[in-house]
C-alpha cells in the first residue's frame, strides 16, 4: 500500500504527538486513564461482543495488541475488535472475535501472553504490536525476533496471522524510524502474511478523528481503522463459516 501526500502529513503530526507520548513516559499508549480500566477489561478472557456457550463456540478471531485494540479512551463496544465482530455479524460469519489488547503492551509482553490469548479454537490472528517498543525507542531487532517468535506460534497452530504496521516517533532518529517500518513490511514478506502497513491510516494526525491525546482514534477513528481492516481481513474468512 503507498500513502497519499495527505496521510503522509497526517503521519507526521500523528509522530509528533508520539514525541510527547515519549517524554510523558506513560502517556499515550502505556496506560488505562482509572475510568477506562475500570469499565475496559484488559486480559482477553470474553470475546469482543458476546461470550458464546462452550458447547456452541465458534471460530475465533483473536486481536493481540495495545491500548489501539484495547479501546483507550473509548467504550469498549467502540473498539475496533468490537466494530469488526459487528461487521462479521452483519454480513453473516459465523466467528467470535476476542479483544486480546492490552493498554502499554510491547512485542515482548504479548509474546508473554500468547498461549493463553490463543485458547480455544482460533483461526486468525490479528497482530498489532510494536508501537510501544517505538515509543520507548526499545532495539529494533528484539522487536522482529518477538512478532517473529508470535508469528511462528500462530502459525504452528495453523493461525492465519494478519500482521499490522507502526511508525516510530522521530526523536530516535531517521535510522532508527526507518529500520522500525522496515520489519513489518519484512515480516510480512518473508512470512507471506496479510498486512495492513500502517493501522492508523486516514485517522493518524487528524484531532477530529483522535482523542484528545491525538494519537488514539476516537469511536469516529476507529470506525476508519476498521473499515481499513476489514478489506485485508475479510479475504482470509472461511465463506464456509456464514
Amino acid at each position: 500500500m503507498t500513502l497519499s501526500d495527505n496521510n503522509l502529513k497526517n503521519m507526521s503530526r500523528f509522530l509528533s504527538g508520539c514525541v510527547i507520548a515519549v517524554a510523558l513516559a506513560v502517556a499515550g499508549c502505556a496506560a488505562d486513564p482509572p475510568q477506562a480500566a475500570q469499565r475496559t477489561p484488559t486480559v482477553p478472557a470474553a470475546p469482543a461482543s458476546r461470550t458464546v456457550p462452550a458447547q456452541t463456540a465458534l471460530p475465533r478471531i483473536v486481536f493481540l495488541g495495545d491500548s489501539l485494540t484495547a479501546g483507550y479512551g473509548i467504550e469498549l463496544e467502540q473498539s475496533v475488535p468490537s466494530l469488526i465482530q459487528g461487521h462479521l455479524d452483519s454480513t453473516g460469519y459465523k466467528y467470535e472475535v476476542v479483544n486480546a489488547g492490552v493498554s502499554g503492551d510491547t512485542s515482548a509482553g504479548g509474546l508473554r501472553r500468547l498461549d493463553w490469548s490463543l485458547d480455544g479454537d482460533v483461526r486468525i490472528l490479528v497482530l498489532e504490536l510494536g508501537a510501544n517498543d517505538g515509543l520507548r525507542g526499545l532495539p529494533v531487532s528484539e522487536m522482529k525476533q518477538n512478532l517473529k517468535t508470535i508469528i511462528t506460534r500462530a502459525k504452528d497452530r495453523r493461525i492465519q496471522v494478519l500482521l499490522t504496521g507502526m511508525e516510530a516517533p522521530p526523536n530516535y532518529g531517521p535510522a532508527y524510524t526507518a529500520d522500525f517500518r522496515r520489519v513489518f513490511r519484512d515480516l510480512a514478506g518473508e512470512e507471506r502474511l496479510a498486512f495492513m502497513p500502517f493501522y492508523l491510516t486516514g485517522v493518524a494526525g487528524i484531532p477530529s478523528l483522535n482523542i484528545a491525546d491525538g494519537i488514539h482514534p476516537n469511536p469516529a477513528g476507529a470506525k476508519i481503522v476498521e473499515a481499513n481492516l476489514w478489506r485485508t481481513l475479510e479475504p482470509m474468512l472461511d465463506k464456509r463459516a456464514r
